[in-house]
């Protein structure tokens, strides 16, 4: 195929943010509910200042916007491009705020050092400089008179109001030990950031003590560097499936500083720390997760002893998925989150643990609580009640029953309640519809007020046509939600060659009743070249359920294959897939899904483009692959029959590997043991290397001559 012109560009492929998506984001209440907070791009750009939004007024209004323009790409340390990849965080400007608890400071953290201000109509103030090393994770104390952060590996407090930071653990600097870090797997998998937790009265912390020590060196060279000292150089302690894990400690620390009393974990030190939270009676409260990740315990401790109790345990026989829903009501007891029946629903228990009932039920799952009203006896939740492909908020009784929806457009929502819940923020979006934010009020979702409604001009001048969604049936019955982005009618009505997208894997959604799918913008373009794109949520793919999840365990990459084969042959038999002309792409798991449909398919498949792919599920870490494979000594032929490796003799098709020489998440090494594997077999490959790219591109111009390289290579080869 050669090219054809296109209103779509490939700059506009490669630039973030993509067209409608420069919205408010970061939104929070004040603690007085009289302002909405969020950060916002003007400009439409990555690099976005500080507004709030006075409902009283209906007036927006400038917060902050920092000198010099606050955090880049090149002006912050090596720890905080590390967290901003754990993040998946391409913002840059002000890229992190928090309001205190009881009062209305601020605290904004910019470049390693740390900023506040004294109240929203205040100048901002430096309070610490991180200088040499940076000030990493500082957060507010709930009375917001102090400021803990972690600086070289220790933890510190500072007051609000100024003054010489307090060093308050000690041990861990020099030793390869943090205090109050977040070690790899809690950051990349666990979606836990932080490792140290005020106290409600803000008189102590509890931190998490991480030892990396006895974990070997995985060292990453910046081969396109020009440096050839140390700079060119990381060394990470990373832990491989089936290896060492982190050892972790959880302490409490006087504020004051001192001897820290260590809470009782257990005596099996081969753990995971998942959540750490207070409870309102000032005891600790701990997730605290089997290596296999089949049960999961929730502990409480004793402050000042470290004595522990066992409040509730959760076990699986596939696995435990983690989540945010841990609530103590004022009353005591205990709101919690757990798929007991197969789908992720709410229990509420007794201040012991003592199980009372279930709140929620159904073939549908709760993804989050978004607010508790106790007084009217009702919890606020949202779901896929309405389907997997949409996200709706809900009330529910405490005593259970039916819950009532509130958010209303079909679509997505997300939603942040005030503290008196009579009000919420509304961002939603939905195929026909960028994200809009509105006020709206609690009881009914009536429309209150519109916080932001600007259409990016883009939209109509590049003139994108959002996708269809369907279902398709696998071959032994199960329904699987699908995407078709048809070219336009100057195309033909078909059969047209045929490009899927994949992911894949489990804890990701593709398919979905939002704008996320319409401003997917290699698709869009391939589109606009001819091609037909597909996108197929497999089996083993979030949202639907732990039983549709959980069909992979033991045994990545068969059904999920299988389940994309059925998805071509479907598009085929409605006369829009040419059989002969089907090529996939994917990054991460979904570049292993390209290269495995490639080398387990290859009757369907006849090229893919696969992207920083994990080729050998030994070489990524424990706590993601351990969750659905065990470990490679447990299950080695699972192992075996997972890894690209396995298949390579099958491959006929054309194959465009793509990889970061300095990705620390899928290392280099897994493209660089599938080229041995390769090379052994005789099978022909072509290779895209970023020598200075990690994980996801970030660089403009290395997004571009992606972008450009992917198309030319479907054009060549279908």
């Amino acid at each position: 195929m050669t090219q054809k012109p296109s209103a779509i560009s490939l700059e506009d492929i490669s630039s973030y943010p993509l067209p409608g998506m420069a919205v408010p984001g970061a939104i929070a209440w004040s603690p007085d509910d009289s302002l909405v907070t969020f950060l916002l791009s003007p400009e439409r750009s990555l690099t976005r200042q500080l507004y709030a939004y006075d409902p009283a007024s209906g007036e927006t209004r400038l917060l902050l916007a920092p000198a010099g323009g606050g955090a880049t790409e090149e002006n912050i340390s090596l720890e905080e491009k590390l967290r901003r990849e754990r993040a998946r965080q391409r913002e840059i400007g002000v890229t992190q705020y928090s309001w205190a608890e009881h009062s209305m400071r601020l605290l904004v953290p910019m470049r390693g050092d740390i900023y506040v201000q004294d109240s929203p109509e205040s100048p901002l103030r430096l309070l610490v400089a991180g200088g040499g090393a940076p000030a990493l994770t500082p957060t507010l104390s709930p009375d917001g008179e102090w400021v803990a952060y972690v600086h070289d590996s220790e933890l510190y407090v500072v007051p609000f109001a100024g003054g010489e930071p307090r060093q308050v653990t000690s041990g861990a600097r020099g030793t390869g030990k943090t205090n109050g870090l977040a070690e790899y797997a809690a950051q990349e998998e666990m979606h836990r950031n932080e490792g140290f937790w005020w106290s409600p009265d803000s008189r102590a912390l509890a931190f998490e003590e991480a030892d990396e020590t006895h974990i070997p060196v995985y060292r990453i060279v910046h081969q396109g560097s020009e440096d050839v000292g140390d700079g060119a150089q990381e060394d990470h302690r990373y832990p491989f499936a089936g290896q060492a894990n982190a050892r972790v400690r959880l302490g409490v620390v006087s504020r004051e500083g001192g001897e820290p009393t260590w809470m009782d974990l257990g005596e099996n030190d081969d753990i995971y720390l998942a959540r750490v939270k207070w409870l309102h009676d000032g005891t600790l409260s701990a997730q605290i997760e089997n290596r296999a990740q089949t049960a999961l315990d929730l502990a409480q401790f004793e402050p000042e002893s470290g004595e522990a109790r066992t409040l509730l345990r959760e076990t699986s026989d596939t696995w435990i998925n983690l989540h945010h829903m841990q609530r103590a009501l004022k009353s005591g007891e205990l709101l919690w989150a757990a798929e007991r029946d197969g789908f992720q629903h709410l229990y509420l228990h007794a201040a012991d643990g003592t199980p009372l009932r279930q709140i929620t039920s159904g073939d549908w799952m709760v993804e989050s609580i978004a607010g508790v009203d106790e007084e009217r006896g009702i919890v606020y939740v949202t779901g896929t009640r309405d389907g997997a492909t949409e996200a709706h908020l809900y009330a529910v009784s405490l005593t259970g029953g039916e819950p009532r929806r509130i958010t209303q457009a079909s679509g997505k929502h997300q939603v942040v309640l005030d503290h008196a819940l009579r009000r919420f923020v509304d961002t939603h979006d939905a195929l026909d519809a960028p994200p809009t934010v509105t006020l709206r009020s609690l009881d009914d979702g009536a429309l209150l007020a519109t916080i932001f409604d600007e259409r990016d001009p883009r939209i109509d001048t590049i003139g994108l046509t959002p996708p269809e969604l369907a279902t398709v049936t696998s071959r032994d019955g199960a329904t699987l939600n699908a995407a078709i982005y048809r070219p336009a009618a100057s195309f033909g009505a078909g059969p047209f060659p045929t490009i899927v997208y994949t992911y894949g894997g489990p804890h990701a959604q593709l398919v979905s009743n939002s704008w996320t799918m319409t401003v997917n913008m290699r698709a869009q373009y391939l589109r606009s070249q001819g091609f037909l794109v597909f996108v197929l949520d497999n089996r083993g793919s979030a949202r639907r359920g732990l039983a549709f999840e959980g069909v992979i365990k033991h045994n990545m990459g068969d059904i999920e294959v299988r389940d994309q084969v059925d998805g071509v042959r479907w598009l085929a038999a409605q006369g829009l897939a040419d059989p002969a002309r089907v090529g996939v792409y994917g990054w991460s798991y979904g570049g292993y899904m390209a290269c495995m449909c490639l080398a387990r398919a290859p009757e369907t498949f006849k090229v893919a483009v696969a992207g920083a792919p994990v080729t050998h599920w030994d070489g990524y870490d424990t706590h993601y692959t351990e969750r659905y494979m065990g470990t490679p000594q447990e299950n080695p032929s699972g192992y075996a029959s997972s890894s690209v490796m396995a298949h390579v003799e099958n491959i006929r098709g054309k194959l465009l590997l793509v990889h970061g020489l300095i990705d620390e998440n899928v290392h280099f090494r897994h493209t660089a043991r599938l080229i041995n594997a390769l090379v052994k077999a005789r099978t022909p490959y072509d290779l895209f290397l970023f020598p200075d790219e990690r994980h996801m591109p970030r660089a403009l111009a290395d997004r571009m001559y992606l972008e450009e390289r992917i198309v030319e290579y479907f054009q060549q080869h279908l």
